[in-house]
């Protein structure tokens, strides 16, 4: 069922990154059971934020909550249970197959008197048959394509079935094909099972089609967030982005339309003649 209270919060959290403060004092709300997308500039501090929510990044001061519950405060193995990241860069142990590495995804749930079981077993074939990667089960993961291997780690994030999916850049390295039919995905798991999804996307038309509530970040604040058709107007984005657009309405999607684009300085490129 879907409800508009938080599932993951933020209370005046201090981010950094790399002995580098990206946000201050940021407090920032996650609705449950809604596909969330945070989009901004390079370095804004999206993926930065989603970390966070993953308890992959302390925060130096503020707290992040999981439902009322302090993160920091919680069970790594309850945490894993409730919450599953792609991140943008995996890497997969060498020789590993697709098969054992969607496996992973069940870790979880394992413990000394409770191994691998028929549930495992199922959540591994459904996971690789939704993404399209069960005819590479038994390839080695160092063997694929990039968009291949985008897919297989979105396959053990899908194995481990947890409330809360968070996907940071999910989209990099899929063809446009395999880019909607990831998000299709997604947002199948929101209104079929309820799941809160949270992704950094930068396909600023992919955020507005997809996301029930978005959150737009600019120099580590939030800038706004809201339904897509409220908040987003050519001046939040020419504001954010640095683009001229027109924003328009078409059969219940916000469709942008660049009018003009950024120039770069093409002056010097006469000094590679």
């Amino acid at each position: 069922m879907t409800s508009t209270s938080p599932i993951l919060r933020t209370d005046s959290v201090t981010l950094a990154w790399d002995k580098h403060t990206v946000s201050t004092d940021l407090t920032v709300e996650v609705p449950q059971g809604q596909f969330t997308a945070i989009i901004g500039p390079n370095g804004c501090g999206k993926s930065t934020l989603l970390k966070s929510f993953a308890r992959i990044l302390q925060p130096h001061t503020g707290q992040v909550y999981l439902g009322d519950n302090p993160l920091d405060s919680l069970h790594t193995k309850y945490i894993a249970q409730r919450i599953a990241l792609l991140p943008q860069t995996a890497l997969a142990p060498t020789d590993i197959t697709v098969e054992e590495l969607v496996g992973r995804g069940r870790f979880p749930y394992q413990t000394l008197l409770r191994q691998w079981s028929t549930k495992d077993a199922q959540a591994v074939d459904s996971a690789l048959l939704a993404t399209g990667t069960a005819q590479l089960r038994h390839r080695r993961v160092t063997e694929l394509s990039g968009g291949q291997r985008q897919r297989v780690w979105l396959a053990m994030v899908l194995a481990q079935n947890t409330p809360v999916v968070l996907l940071d850049e999910p989209t990099t390295y899929l063809d446009v094909a395999h880019q909607y039919q990831l998000l299709e995905l997604a947002r199948a798991l929101r209104q079929q099972l309820g799941r809160t999804i949270v992704t950094v996307l930068h396909d600023l038309q992919q955020a507005v089609r997809y996301a029930d509530h978005l959150i737009v970040m600019k120099g580590g604040a939030v800038y706004a967030e809201g339904a897509p058709s409220s908040i987003m107007t050519p001046q939040l984005i020419s504001e954010v982005f640095e683009i001229n657009v027109d924003v328009h309405t078409i059969d219940d999607h916000v469709v942008i339309v660049p009018k003009s684009m950024p120039q770069p300085d093409v002056s010097v490129l006469e000094n590679l003649q």
